[in-house]
């Protein structure tokens, strides 16, 4: 009696890496102050505020904001993490990326 083992199936399998694709709404957002600051989104249409990164003390960024259609009317805002103030700007229309410096 022999025993022989099935063949293997052979599946070839491609692997590619690289940057994601760009969102349609991101925020080119310079934080001046001497501390991070965390920024949120939140759509004047409802729904609550998102929080969409941290960005380091005296840096430029651009700031991904997923979730939220380009066109989309928004309220921006910068919390430093001291809590001590916060920085906004209402009625933004958000697309590919708008330009927010603070303070």
């Amino acid at each position: 009696m022999t025993l022989t083992a099935p063949a293997a199936c052979a599946r070839q399998v491609e692997v590619r890496t690289g940057e994601s694709p760009a969102p349609a709404t991101s925020i080119q957002f310079t934080n001046g102050l001497a501390q991070a600051v965390n920024v949120y989104v939140r759509p004047n249409s409802g729904g609550g505020e998102i929080f969409v990164r941290q960005v380091a003390a005296n840096t430029t960024e651009t700031v991904p904001v997923r979730g939220v259609n380009p066109g989309s009317t928004v309220t921006l805002r910068a919390a430093p993490v001291d809590g001590t103030v916060s920085y906004t700007r209402e009625n933004i229309v958000l697309g590919a990326g708008y330009v927010w410096r603070v303070p």
